[in-house]
C-alpha cells in the first residue's frame, strides 16, 4: 500500500491515557494499515470505576480485540467491523477479575490486506476473530496469557504481520480512491470518485464492499465527520460556519445533524466528554 495522506482518526475520548487504556504506534512498515495498538499496559484488577460504560464513535477503523481474564484463565476475542453509528461499551462482567485487553486497530481499508476473507457484511458487526483472521487468531490467542505487557504483545504480533507483508491482498483502485477521498476530506460524490478512478460507480461500490465493508459514499461521509471532529477538538477558534464551507455541508443545520447522527451528542456535549478528566492536554495534542 502506498503511503496514505496523513490521516489519524480520533475516538470520542482521544486524550484518554490511564492504567486501563494505553496506545502504541505501529512500526513504519505497518503504519499504512494500522492506526494503533491499544489495551491495558499491565494486567490489572478490574474495579467498578474501571468498568464504566464508554462512548465509541465511528472512527473509520476496525478492531481485533482480545479480552484476557487471568482469574478464569480464558481469552475471548472479537472483530469489530467499521461502524457508522456510536455505541457504549460495557465491562461490568469482569469486575473483581485480574484482566488485560489487547487490540489491533486497523484503518477500515487496511484490515483486508491481512484477512482470510472479505469485509462484506461486517458493517456495525462484532464477529469472532477467526471469521476473518483465522490464521492470525490461531497464532495469537494461545500466547496472550503468557505475554503480560502491552509492548510484549505488540512485539509478538508485529513480527507476524511484517512477515505477512509480501503476501498482503490489495487493490490499486481502492487505494487510489481512498487517497482521493482523504485528499478532498470526504467532500467528493461517488460519481466523481468513480470517474477519477476510471471505473463505474457500480464497480467501485462492489470493490469497497469487498475491501472495506461500506460504500464509498458512506466512507466519505465518515471521513468528513472525522476531519470535522479533529477541527472541533484542535482548533481553539473553531468556527461552525467556516467548517460548513470547508467540508461542503449544505448549511450549519446539515453539519450539526450529521455530526450528532454519528456522534450521538451535539458538538458542545461531545467536546465536554472528550476533555473531561483530562490533565495536561498540551502534552497529548501532539499524539493525536
Amino acid at each position: 500500500m502506498s503511503s496514505l495522506i496523513m490521516y489519524r482518526p480520533l475516538t470520542a475520548t482521544p486524550f484518554k491515557r490511564n492504567i486501563s487504556y494505553s496506545e502504541l504506534t505501529p512500526c513504519k512498515e505497518l503504519c499504512p494499515y494500522i492506526r494503533c495498538y491499544w489495551g491495558i499496559e499491565n494486567p490489572m484488577m478490574r474495579r467498578g470505576n474501571d468498568a464504566a460504560m464508554e462512548l465509541v464513535i465511528p472512527d473509520t477503523c476496525v478492531d481485533i480485540i482480545y479480552d484476557i481474564d487471568y482469574t478464569n484463565n480464558t481469552v475471548t476475542g472479537g472483530f469489530c467491523g467499521i461502524n457508522d453509528c456510536s455505541f457504549y461499551t460495557d465491562n461490568n462482567k469482569t469486575i473483581g477479575h485480574m484482566v488485560s485487553t489487547f487490540a489491533i486497530r486497523f484503518y477500515g481499508w487496511g484490515a483486508y490486506a491481512f484477512a482470510n476473507d472479505s469485509m462484506k457484511s461486517t458493517l456495525n458487526g462484532y464477529l469472532d476473530v477467526g471469521s476473518r483472521f483465522e490464521w492470525l487468531d490461531k497464532i495469537i490467542r494461545p500466547q496472550l496469557l503468557e505475554l503480560k505487557t502491552l509492548q510484549e504483545k505488540v512485539s509478538f504480533v508485529e513480527k507476524l504481520l511484517i512477515k505477512r507483508l509480501p503476501n498482503v491482498k490489495e487493490n490499486v483502485i481502492v487505494n487510489d480512491t481512498i487517497q482521493n477521498i482523504l485528499l478532498h476530506r470526504g467532500s467528493l460524490d461517488v460519481s466523481s470518485l468513480a470517474k477519477d478512478s476510471f471505473v463505474s460507480t457500480r464497480q467501485l461500490e462492489r470493490l469497497f464492499h469487498e475491501y472495506v465493508g461500506v460504500t464509498p459514499k458512506k466512507l466519505s461521509n465518515l471521513i468528513r465527520y472525522q476531519f470535522l471532529w479533529r477541527d472541533i477538538l484542535c482548533e481553539p477558534d473553531f468556527d461552525v460556519l467556516g467548517a460548513v464551507h470547508k467540508y461542503g455541508y449544505t448549511d450549519q443545520s446539515h453539519l450539526s445533524r450529521e455530526f450528532k447522527r454519528y456522534h450521538s451528542l451535539d458538538i458542545a456535549s461531545a467536546k465536554f466528554v472528550a476533555f473531561e478528566n483530562v490533565g495536561n492536554i498540551q502534552d497529548i495534542f501532539a499524539e493525536i
